[in-house]
C-alpha cells in the first residue's frame, strides 16, 4: 500500500474510539434472547457460526450496529471485534449507523444499473433533497444504493428496510411509493410471475403472496437511450 493510499483512502477509515451510544448497562440480552441465542448456537459446528443470527437480533434491539454493539455480539459467542466487525461490513443490511424510520436501497448493480437503477436513484436523490447514503432531516428516509439483490429479471428494483421489494420501478411508483411510506404503509410482498409459470403453471406459484405481478420487458437506462 502506497503513502498515498493511507493518506487518501478509497473507503474513509472508521472512527478507532468513538463515543458509545450505548452504556454496558444496555449491552445485555433478556432471558429469552440468551434462550433464543443458544438454540442458533446448537444449529452450528462452532458458536461463531451464530454470529449472523446474533448480529441480527441486536440491530433489531438496539436499531443500529455501533462498535460496541458489534463487539457485544462477538463476545456473546467468543469471536474478536475484528471477526465480528468483519461479519457487520460485509452485509450492507446490517446498518453501521443510525438510520431513517425507512430505508431504500436502490440496486445498481449491472442488470438494475443498465436498466434505469442510476435513474432511479437519481430521482429519489432529487425528490428526497438527499444524496445517496444519506438521512432526510425529519428522519424519514435513508437512501442507499445496493449491490445484487438477486430479482435481476424485475429491474429496476429496490429493498425497503431490509424488507419488501419493489420491482419494475419508474418514477411513477417511486412517487406512490414515498406517498404511502409517509403514510406508514409499508408495500405488500409481491411474487414476479414468469411467463413460463403463467403458461405452465397456471399463474403464481406461490401460495402465500399478498399480490402478483407478471414479468415485463426490461426498460433501458436514460444513459443507454
Amino acid at each position: 500500500m502506497s503513502s498515498f493510499d493511507v493518506q487518501r483512502p478509497i473507503v474513509e477509515l472508521p472512527d478507532q474510539n468513538p463515543d458509545p451510544a450505548f452504556s454496558d448497562d444496555e449491552l445485555v440480552w433478556t432471558d429469552a434472547e440468551k434462550e433464543q441465542i443458544e438454540a442458533w448456537k446448537d444449529q452450528y459446528a462452532e458458536d461463531q457460526g451464530a454470529i449472523m443470527k446474533v448480529l441480527w437480533l441486536a440491530q433489531e434491539k438496539f436499531g443500529y450496529l455501533p462498535p460496541e454493539v458489534i463487539k457485544f455480539c462477538g463476545e456473546t459467542l467468543d469471536m474478536t471485534f475484528s471477526q465480528a466487525y468483519g461479519v457487520a461490513t460485509f452485509y450492507h443490511q446490517y446498518y453501521k449507523e443510525e438510520k431513517g424510520e425507512f430505508v431504500l436501497d436502490v440496486c445498481t448493480c449491472f442488470t438494475c444499473q443498465v436498466c434505469g437503477g442510476y435513474d432511479i436513484l437519481h430521482y429519489l436523490e432529487e425528490k428526497l433533497g438527499i444524496h445517496a447514503g444519506e438521512t432526510t432531516d425529519d428522519g424519514m428516509f435513508t437512501l442507499q444504493e445496493a449491490e445484487c439483490l438477486g430479482a435481476c429479471g424485475s429491474a429496476p428494483m429496490m429493498e425497503v428496510s431490509n424488507g419488501p421489494y419493489v420491482h419494475q420501478l419508474t418514477k411513477e411508483k417511486v412517487d406512490a411509493l414515498i406517498d404511502s411510506l409517509k403514510d406508514g404503509k409499508m408495500p405488500a410482498f409481491t411474487s414476479v410471475t414468469l411467463p413460463q409459470d403463467e403458461d405452465e403453471m397456471g399463474g403464481n406459484r406461490r401460495t402465500d403472496a399478498e399480490q402478483t405481478t407478471t414479468y415485463e420487458t426490461q426498460p433501458r437506462g436514460e444513459h443507454m437511450e
